[in-house]
This record gives C-alpha cells, sequence and structure tokens, in this order.
C-alpha cells in the first residue's frame, strides 16, 4: 500500500457512530416499557442493571441495559455490528403497534417507493436468479434458515426476525409463458418497529443467506 492510498475501513469503523447514537437512545428509555412493545422479556440484574433477551431468527441475544451491549447469549461473544445495530434500533423504535397480519412489499414502506429499485437488486433479483427455475433448492434454503411454509405463489415461507417483525419471500417458478419473479415481503406493521433503512438491510441479509444456504 503506498502512502497516497486509504486502507478500507472495517465494518466496526463504518458503523460504530450508528450504533453508539442506538445505544444513547436506548438508555434513555423506560427499559420495562420497551420490553412490553418489543415482545421481549426485561431482567434486573444484582447490580441494579438490566439486560433483555431478544430472540433474533433462531437466536438469543442478550442486549445490557442502560449501555446496550449485545451478545450472544451462552457465548458472551458479540454478533456482526450490523445484527447488533438491528437488535437495538429493533428496541428503540418498537411501539408495540399489533402486527398486521397482511404482506407488503418493499416499495410500500414509508419512503420504500424511492429506494425500491436498488432493494429490488439487493433482495428480489437476487433470489429470483438463484431460484427461478429450483424449487428444490429454494425449499432446502427455506427449511435451513427455520423458514415456515405459507401458501402464496409456486413457494413461499415465513421468516421470524424479531418476535413482531416477521419476513416472508414468495417464489413463482418460471414457464412456458411467463418469467421467474421472487419477492422479500414484509408484515404491514414492519415499519412500527424498525425504520425502512433497516428493513432493506434484512431484506437483502435474509436474500443472502437463502442464497448461501442454498
Amino acid at each position: 500500500m503506498t502512502s497516497g492510498q486509504l486502507k478500507p475501513r472495517t465494518p466496526e469503523e463504518t458503523y460504530d457512530l450508528a450504533l453508539q447514537k442506538a445505544r444513547q437512545d436506548l438508555a434513555r428509555m423506560a427499559p420495562h416499557l420497551v420490553a412490553a412493545r418489543a415482545g421481549v422479556v426485561y431482567r434486573r440484574l444484582a447490580d441494579d442493571s438490566g439486560a433483555f433477551d431478544v430472540p433474533f431468527w433462531g437466536r438469543q441475544f442478550v442486549v445490557t441495559f442502560p449501555e446496550g451491549t449485545v451478545t450472544e447469549a451462552g457465548s458472551e461473544a458479540p454478533p456482526p455490528i450490523a445484527e447488533q445495530i438491528l437488535t437495538v434500533h429493533y428496541l428503540t423504535v418498537a411501539d408495540g403497534v399489533p402486527m398486521a397480519s397482511q404482506w407488503v412489499a418493499f416499495r410500500e414502506l414509508p419512503g420504500g417507493m424511492g429506494y425500491a429499485p436498488a432493494f429490488q437488486g439487493r433482495a428480489d433479483n437476487r433470489l429470483k436468479q438463484t431460484f427461478g427455475h429450483d424449487a428444490d433448492g429454494f425449499h432446502r434454503a427455506a427449511r435451513a434458515l427455520d423458514g415456515e411454509p405459507l401458501s402464496f405463489g409456486d413457494a413461499s415461507y415465513l421468516f421470524r426476525i424479531f418476535p413482531k417483525l416477521w419476513l416472508a419471500v414468495v417464489l413463482y417458478l418460471a414457464d412456458e409463458e411467463f418469467g421467474a419473479s421472487a419477492s422479500v415481503l414484509f408484515d404491514g406493521a414492519a415499519s412500527h418497529y424498525l425504520p425502512t433503512e433497516d428493513l432493506a438491510v434484512i431484506g437483502g441479509m435474509l436474500a443472502g443467506r437463502m442464497i448461501k444456504a442454498k
């Protein structure tokens, strides 16, 4: 590396300010109200601090209060910083609105229309290209990620990311008349639990993990 080249920033360096801001926001909130709104458990600890037990996509995270540090239960190791930010944002954004029990596309989320083409490239199109002719691979990948079967399209699955934040992936296979399509969908109340930018991250994360799981 020459002296004129900049060293690439790590994810921690890139997102540390966002994580610190989220922690500060959480520290100012009433923990029992946060837990009730987010559908998680809050525990008081011996030193007058506390901790939230937050299910995240089949795993269990522990978020200390008021510090806002995130670790994986049983290991005390921090998950990737993107998952830490998503988890703390979930706690701070959750407002307790009931889940809508209906699915919406990313473009229907607040501010989603402007970012919809980028989201399609990040999530929907990648899924279409990978699984448009491979229903068996789609089923295997979804089950490997704890997906629960739905009845939409040629194949579809529900993914419980957080207690009150669910996503779905719907696949329509290519045939002689129509091309393949795939869509990541969100529960209609998703914007009450994460900002749209974070929902884009989770949708892309889901697509990437499904492709890798194939």
